[in-house]
């Protein structure tokens, strides 16, 4: 990554679990011992995830979903794509903006040739940070099923952890007035109830649907309130 493209910030050493975690996934995804060193890459990720703005969206975050992702990853068809999208799907996010997918995405599609990287795994990386923008993996896409999956999976926390997701959210929405976020989250999760399915993978279905369905129907009715 160049230098337009660094957030420095000092190392902590509660990252050194995930810099192991990354490092694991790169080489895994490397063609050959080829590529840059990855603690550099490393360490400007886990930069963008600590960012002040961010109340969810941050390394905790990282780290649940990468742990979703090695619960899922018999379903994948390539877990270390599924991993390295994971480092990627919100490494830019701005919550007054709309483009972070996209923008995640294209940090991605510089980044990791880079590192080493073939085309084909930093194709199907772009592909999968994306298509976080939806979470509406088509039918046999099982990378996109594990990434949407385990990105979601947090709706289905217990009632305690779902409530701190809830207002760590509304912290990262800090600057829209009460009203309005009443009436967009209410919306956002309307708009998740009404799909059929939230969860694409056999263990997401079984094991998180019911009590995500519950978890969103419990913070619209206190919206309403």
């Amino acid at each position: 990554m160049n230098d337009m493209d660094r957030a420095d910030r000092a190392p902590r050493s509660g990252d050194d679990a995930l810099r192991r975690r990354w490092h694991a996934c790169l080489a895994a995804a490397r063609s050959g011992d080829e590529g840059a060193d990855p603690l550099p890459y490393a360490d400007n990720l886990l930069a963008r995830w600590a960012e002040p703005q961010r109340r969810y969206h941050t390394t905790a975050h990282l780290a649940a979903v990468l742990d979703h992702v090695d619960t899922l990853a018999g379903h994948a068809a390539d877990p270390d794509a599924v991993r390295l999208a994971a480092w990627f799907h919100d490494a830019v996010y701005r919550p007054d903006r709309s483009e972070n997918e996209e923008r995640s995405a294209v940090l991605a599609e510089r980044a990791l040739p880079e590192a080493g990287v073939p085309a084909a795994t930093t194709a199907e990386v772009a592909r999968l940070v994306r298509l976080t923008v939806s979470h509406d993996p088509a039918d046999g896409d099982t990378n996109g099923e594990v990434l949407c999956d385990a990105d979601l999976a947090i709706l289905a926390a217990p009632p305690k952890e779902y409530a701190q997701y809830a207002a760590r959210v509304r912290e990262e929405y800090g600057f829209v007035p009460a009203e309005a976020f009443r009436e967009g989250r209410a919306a956002v999760l309307r708009q998740l109830l009404e799909l059929p399915r939230l969860f694409r993978t056999p263990y997401g279905a079984a094991e998180w649907e019911a009590r995500a369905r519950h978890n969103l129907s419990t913070e619209l009715e206190l919206l309403a309130r």
